[in-house]
């Protein structure tokens, strides 16, 4: 019996969604950072093996929208909403719980099973552990309460257990090659974008989206210019840094990380530019991949 289905994964921003996707996957898929909000796109990535496929998504962080992009990253959620046949509820215990469970509750949920997933129990002494688990088992919904470190990789071998005994019987939907249904220059743009979370400071990262315009595979390299994108001349010139010594920096670093991805020699190209609020902007917000 071969079994098949669709598990979308769902929390606050920063409860480790796109870490377990990662570890699940066996390699890094999704970028990640300490600050929160750092998904902005649904992402799928499929684990294919023998006698079984899961075919993952992990979601943007749910939060209370304050403009048209954050607007797009909770479309990205709604539309998981419909087509899992398994839900992942993910919860930092470090959060409000309370709040995450009511959160989970308004969802709207069409999945018909719901793995719990409180993730980071590294943190949390035996004691806080089984009064958490009598908390999450009293909400009443999730078929499943398991207890995770997606950074430490615990007990991820019974959270896919748990999943695949939920799957419907089906044969694969993806060849079983497929990792992702990303374009390599998504993911060249996503490192890119990763590194300005680490490098720079306050609300930089969240104005900044990045865009790839040139991907061309020569003999001896891969040639790769993107564009930064920032809503002011102020932030365009902290990205710089005095002398281009920033930027400088930032490809470095982005750069090692594209070269390990797609395995190749790379030359990578950074430019700056600067448009007035397009985060709320719907032209930009399409032409920058937020449909």
């Amino acid at each position: 019996m071969h079994r098949a289905g669709f598990v979308n994964i769902f929390g606050k921003p920063n409860a480790g969604k796109s870490t377990l996707l990662n570890a699940l996957l066996g390699e890094k898929l999704a970028i990640v950072s300490p600050k929160v909000q750092t998904t902005r796109h649904r992402i799928t990535a499929v684990v294919t093996e023998p006698g079984y496929q899961i075919v993952f998504s992990d979601t943007p962080g749910i939060i209370d929208p304050k403009y048209k992009l954050h607007e797009r990253m909770m479309g990205a959620v709604k539309s998981a909403l419909e087509d899992a046949d398994v839900a992942l509820l993910m919860i930092d215990p470090r959060d409000n719980v309370d709040e995450s469970l009511e959160m989970f509750a308004e969802l709207k949920l069409k999945a018909p099973s719901l793995i719990l997933v409180i993730n980071k129990m590294d943190v949390l002494s035996k004691e806080e552990i089984e009064a958490l688990h009598e908390k999450c088992k009293a909400w009443g919904k999730a078929k499943t309460i398991l207890f995770i470190s997606a950074m430490q990789k615990k007990n991820l071998k019974d959270l896919k257990e748990a999943i695949v005994s939920f799957l419907p019987e089906s044969e694969p939907f993806y060849p079983e090659d497929t990792l992702t249904d990303r374009s390599t220059r998504f993911f060249v743009a996503e490192m890119v974008r990763e590194k300005i979370f680490y490098l720079y400071d306050e609300e930089i990262p969240y104005h900044t989206t990045v865009v790839v315009t040139q991907f061309q595979e020569k003999d001896t390299l891969t040639k790769i210019t993107a564009e930064i994108i920032v809503t002011r001349e102020t932030q365009k010139a902290i990205i710089l840094g005095a002398g281009g010594k920033s930027i400088r920096e930032l490809g470095t670093q982005a750069r090692k990380d594209i070269e390990a991805f797609i395995g190749r020699k790379v030359f990578l190209e950074l430019f700056v530019k600067v448009r007035n609020k397009w985060r709320d902007n719907d032209t930009y917000l399409k032409e920058y991949g937020f449909s």
